[in-house]
């Protein structure tokens, strides 16, 4: 089984870019391609500001922090990635734009390069079917923040050649990633139990079951999670949930993951979480203070 020594990473936005720090940290010599050099200049300001929260905490030290952003080079070039064993793709949840790069990268890497999709929703099948390398293809899904989340959902589907799925799994390993065996299947394991979780959580809000912060204490409180599914619905972007619903229902034509109607009107309304400043709680407190949602 040949060894993977070299990287590349397709995006740089919040996925790419701790999937780009980790391979790095790892010691993976990595290219990371986006399509412009703000948001080039953007994920590395990101990276370099996750690795300096390492050395401040004494969890890494300067000169590995260091080494680290050494084995990085960024670029806006496709062609830059043809080198690497392996192209992991963070991409938008776009199926055309994925395999529209994927099928430029086909014709540009060795016949032995792995292809690997960070999708959270989309199935690798649907990737794999648009290149002449279905057998090298797999799935790769991180969590975020990816330096610091462990698990690795390492996804095979009908056409990946078990050497592809064996060289995929060591890889995470040497990541210093935890990775399990997924089937393709729209979710995989966490999304497919976690997204009709979170919009039940938005379907009781609906019907008045309890508040947002109530909701939120009596998940962390009586079950013991770490944070309350509305925390967590603004953290991952309730657009983001929106869209892998929309997916996912898409491929299950279940209710469980059809998007509640609240949750569409949020992401109309810009209220996409965290990032956007606003979602189910206003970050223009401190503490965030639950939004005005019109319930």
């Amino acid at each position: 089984m040949s060894e993977i020594t070299t990287v590349g990473v397709l995006g740089c936005g919040l996925m790419g870019s701790g999937i780009a720090q980790t391979a790095a940290a790892a010691g993976f010599p990595t290219v990371v391609r986006e399509v412009s050099d703000e948001l080039l200049a953007r994920g590395k300001s990101a990276i370099t500001g996750s690795l300096n929260k390492l050395v401040e905490k004494g969890k890494l030290d300067a000169a590995t922090r260091d080494a680290t952003l050494g084995r990085l080079r960024f670029t806006t070039k496709v062609a830059d990635l043809e080198d690497a064993d392996i192209v992991m793709e963070a991409v938008t949840e776009d199926l055309e734009l994925k395999n529209g790069l994927w099928k430029e990268l086909d014709g540009l890497c060795r016949p032995a390069t792995i292809f690997a999709s960070n999708t959270s929703s989309l199935t690798i099948a649907a990737m794999a079917a648009a290149t002449k390398r279905p057998d090298k293809f797999v799935g790769l899904h991180f969590f975020n923040p990816v330096p610091l989340m462990k698990l690795v959902e390492v996804v095979r589907t009908v056409t990946t050649a078990p050497e592809t799925f064996d060289r995929a799994f060591a890889f995470a390993r040497k990541l210093g990633k935890e990775p399990i065996a997924a089937k393709d299947t729209s979710g995989f394991v966490v999304n497919l139990l976690l997204v009709p979780y979170l919009l039940d959580a938005i379907r009781a809000l609906e019907r008045g079951v309890a508040s947002v912060p109530d909701i939120d204490k009596a998940m962390q409180l009586g079950c013991g999670y770490p944070m309350g599914p509305f925390v967590l619905l603004d953290f991952v972007g309730n657009d983001t949930t929106y869209k892998i619903a929309e997916i996912m229902f898409d491929e299950y034509r279940e209710q469980r993951y059809a998007p509640p109607p609240l949750l569409k009107r949020m992401v109309l309304a810009g209220y996409y979480g965290k990032k956007a400043g606003k979602g189910f709680y206003d970050y223009g407190a401190t503490p965030p203070t639950p939004s005005n949602l019109g319930l």
